[in-house]
């Protein structure tokens, strides 16, 4: 399957400063998210800064890790069908993650995220976390477009 060449943080959203995502953020994971069929997709390295321990992904990261990417691929999932040229703001409702093994730090982190459930408004998201070649994590979360008043309606 090919991967999109559009990452969609910078394509939508280069002013956004998310700790996550956000590319205007030079502190942050600025984790660049791809579309790649029906699912997006991301690399992302990480830093001995983000480790729990020597060589280990820290379970805060690895979280914010999912809840971006799954955040993205809602917004994107709600953009396609809805016609409209750009992504709405979507934020989080809830999401869980499970942590199923010890996320190792030193290799390419891959995200993989798509939409389960799908409304006018809102997403149902599955994504996962992959490490070493293994699953390491997974994520089910459910966002929601925001509307005007919100403080995050226009973040992007």
């Amino acid at each position: 399957m090919e991967k999109s060449p559009l990452c969609l943080q910078e394509t939508y959203a280069p002013n956004n400063a998310c700790f996550g995502c956000g590319p205007s953020n030079p502190k942050g994971l600025r984790i660049r998210s791809f579309a790649e069929g029906d699912q997006l997709v991301a690399e992302w390295k990480a830093e001995p800064h983000h480790e729990a321990f020597p060589g280990m992904l820290n379970g805060g990261i690895i979280g914010a890790l999912l809840d971006c990417h799954a955040n993205w691929t809602a917004a994107w999932t709600l953009m396609k069908q809805s016609g409209e040229p750009t992504p709405p703001c979507t934020v989080t409702a809830e999401f869980a993650v499970k942590l199923l093994r010890p996320t190792p730090t030193n290799g390419l982190i891959r995200l993989v995220a798509k939409p389960v459930e799908v409304k006018a408004d809102r997403a149902v998201i599955h994504a996962e976390l992959h490490a070493g070649g293994k699953l390491c994590d997974t994520c089910v979360g459910t966002f929601v477009a925001v509307k005007p008043g919100h403080p995050a309606y226009h973040r992007w």
